[in-house]
């Protein structure tokens, strides 16, 4: 089952089509102002981006998105680069250790050259967080080694809220907004976006010391389900509940209750699964009816990179708000706390992580 992206942005499409007209040899200098190509974006492939977005905005080089490696056993394999989504699944299933690493400097010194090369000023480059990678330090580090400026952001998030994020840098950065804007206006969607999200068993974050080996074993011990978030760029429990069944339908309940306390037309969702897409359309129907001032959830398979923690059976919700200024604003203020702030509905469980 393909993966289903949400309706592109009218506005974002035909601005970044008037910017390919205007670079093209005689074109009329009047057609863009020259600031409108003042920055690039970068990211990782932990963003979770959908694939034919990723190619309409790579294509100018105002995005670029570096992979994450994932190891297989004794196996490398490059996010993005190889089909490895099956390669994984098979191993999770089999007991086969699935690993990953961080991108190497070299991979964004790269990355922020080609940028230079294309005539952008500056790159904001926004990252998986910090507490569950080191993705980036590497980006400081190339950041560090090259001639145009480089704002590295940790987004203190993962998935497509971290490509929410990316998605307003973008936006932002399209509109010829400068780095220190586009990096503002980054921030502040980021600080308005979580994830939720339901496992069957925790013994993949715990491999990946995400979670601590007393809280996988009392899940399994005590059949419990945790609903768990990322808060403060840390995986954190949020909920305990017994059954696999009420664990989703409390997913929904807790996601929907989310994006209902955003101001009026403004919430996105975004759904993830592994190997269970099934399941990820049935959660985003049932959404849609709680849901209905909401454009339909994008839905899509996690990241190799994020599956190789999570799990097979994973199912996360992310809820967002809009990604598309209008024309000529700034960065809004009023953003409540940093970028892993809480806004869930209740405090933290009690287990232990």
């Amino acid at each position: 089952m393909p993966d289903r992206e949400p309706p592109g942005w009218p506005w974002l499409r035909e601005r970044l089509i008037r910017l390919r007209q205007a670079t093209r040899p005689g074109a009329a200098a009047e057609t863009v102002p020259a600031a409108a190509a003042r920055t690039a974006v970068v990211t990782d492939s932990a963003a979770a981006l959908p694939a034919d977005w990723v190619r309409d905005f790579t294509a100018d080089g105002r995005l670029s998105v570096v992979p994450m490696p994932v190891m297989v056993g004794e196996e490398i394999y490059g996010e993005g680069e190889d089909d490895i989504a099956e390669t994984i699944a098979v191993a999770l299933a089999s007991g086969v250790p699935v690993r990953t690493s961080r991108p190497s400097p070299g991979q964004f010194e790269q990355a922020y050259l080609a940028a230079a090369a294309r005539g952008f000023e500056a790159v904001v480059s926004i990252h998986i967080s910090g507490e569950l990678s080191g993705t980036a330090d590497s980006a400081r580090l190339a950041a560090a080694r090259v001639g145009i400026p480089v704002e590295v952001l940790d987004s203190r998030t993962v998935g497509m809220a971290q490509g929410m994020g990316v998605q307003s840098a973008v936006v932002a950065a399209a509109d010829g907004r400068s780095a220190d804007e586009v990096r503002a206006f980054a921030e502040e969607r980021l600080a308005r976006t979580k994830v939720y999200f339901y496992v069957p068993s925790l013994e993949q974050l715990r491999r990946g010391g995400r979670i601590g080996a007393a809280a996988s074993l009392w899940g399994t011990m005590f059949s419990i389900k945790p609903i768990l978030a990322v808060d403060g760029g840390k995986v954190v429990p949020l909920e305990k509940v017994r059954s696999a069944a009420r664990a989703i339908a409390r997913l929904e309940e807790i996601a929907a209750a989310d994006a209902l306390s955003r101001p009026d037309g403004e919430a996105r969702i975004a759904v993830h699964h592994f190997g269970n897409p099934a399941e990820a359309e049935q959660v985003a129907s049932r959404l849609a009816r709680l849901l209905p001032e909401c454009p339909p959830a994008q839905i899509s398979s996690l990241p190799a990179v994020l599956a190789a923690h999570a799990g097979l059976g994973v199912l996360a919700v992310i809820v967002g708000e809009s990604s598309t200024p209008l024309p000529g604003s700034g960065p809004t203020s009023g953003a409540a706390g940093g970028a892993g702030a809480s806004t869930a509905p209740g405090g933290l469980g009690q287990l232990s992580t």
